[in-house]
């Protein structure tokens, strides 16, 4: 089978691997569509702190059951959504309910090869029906995700005031769930075209930034400042400044991760009685919940959707999106 291999920063080559056999507990798929994620460009710029070359990208899947066992509760042919994080079942995390921070997680695509290939033989519970989702759909539900579980972490409520820094996939999903979740949503980028799109997808209002940031998160929200503030640009100098827009009594959500410390005010933490709250992949719940809002509408995929290859076309178009995104939302990879 062809499998696109990331054979070291900024090398791509399609292989030609054998197919797996279905492990026990385990369904064979067939990847239908393949998300190209910013996790996949940063393997390819070689900028990921946690991988090892090579490695076989891909963990935004929409799935083609091939094989199952009888008493699976998949069938032949059926379309799934793949949750992509692997979880040891055993650690404390597991233990609580919260594989999405499993202490031995293995992600597909990071720690072992993901879904740009033929076939994959999956754990069962790691797959999720989508009745009424077309591939495509499916293929978007996993970051989707990301931003539904930092809602909920965030335990946004209705007619909270929230601010989503940084409007990528990721913070696009945060500000739409949020919005679902009924927030009142503002949306901060330095990228014109991204945060165009976060209010026409989101429906959110963009903080006018011509000026000082905090002034004008003092302007949206009468001085009061914003009940829930979620960064998800990935960016140090943003965390840190991220404190200063949050409201006394309010929370502030991690959904991005850097690999520097981040350091605040005490004082100011403690006067607001803040709280700090990290956001970690997600669950089969935040996954059903997208799968449900996408299947009421609620999410416009076709709008999220802007760019199309084929798994050998990926070995061209991927480096090149890595380095031009102008209209660039989501990229998938079709394979018929």
């Amino acid at each position: 089978m062809d499998a696109l291999v990331c054979m070291k920063p900024g090398i791509l080559e399609i292989q030609q691997r054998p197919e797996p056999v279905r492990q026990p507990g385990h369904v064979l798929v067939r990847p239908r569509r393949i998300g190209i994620c910013g996790t996949d460009y940063h393997i390819f710029e070689g900028t990921h702190p946690f991988l090892q070359y090579p490695r076989v990208m891909g963990h935004e899947l929409s799935v083609e059951v091939v094989e199952a066992a009888s008493d699976s509760g998949f069938a032949p042919g059926e379309i799934l959504v793949v949750n992509p994080y692997l979880s040891c079942g055993r650690c404390i995390a597991c233990r609580t309910g919260k594989p999405n921070c499993c202490a031995n997680v293995s992600v597909l695509g990071v720690h072992q090869d993901g879904g740009m290939t033929g076939f994959l033989s999956l754990p069962a519970h790691n797959l999720l029906h989508a009745e009424g989702l077309s591939p495509e759909a499916c293929a978007t539900v996993e970051f989707l995700a990301i931003g539904a579980h930092a809602v909920r972490r965030g335990a946004i409520s209705p007619n909270e005031r929230v601010l989503v820094v940084g409007c990528g996939p990721i913070g696009l999903g945060v500000a739409i769930f949020a919005g679902i979740a009924g927030a009142k949503v503002s949306v901060l980028d330095t990228d014109t075209q991204r945060l165009a799109s976060a209010q026409q997808i989101a429906g959110a209002e963009a903080l006018e930034t011509t000026g000082d940031i905090l002034d004008a998160v003092c302007a949206a929200t009468g001085g009061d400042k914003f009940d829930v503030v979620l960064d998800a640009t990935g960016n140090q100098d943003s965390l840190h400044r991220g404190f200063d827009y949050v409201a006394h009594g309010g929370r502030y959500v991690f959904v991005s991760v850097v690999t520097g410390d981040i350091t605040f005010s005490d004082p100011d933490f403690h006067k607001k009685e803040m709280t700090l709250l990290g956001s970690r992949n997600a669950t089969n719940q935040d996954f059903e919940s997208v799968i449900t809002a996408i299947r009421d509408s609620r999410v416009p995929i076709g709008e999220i959707v802007t760019h199309r290859t084929t798994l050998a076309g990926a070995a061209i178009d991927l480096p090149i999106w890595a380095a031009q995104k102008d209209g660039l939302i989501k990229a998938l990879i079709e394979l018929n």
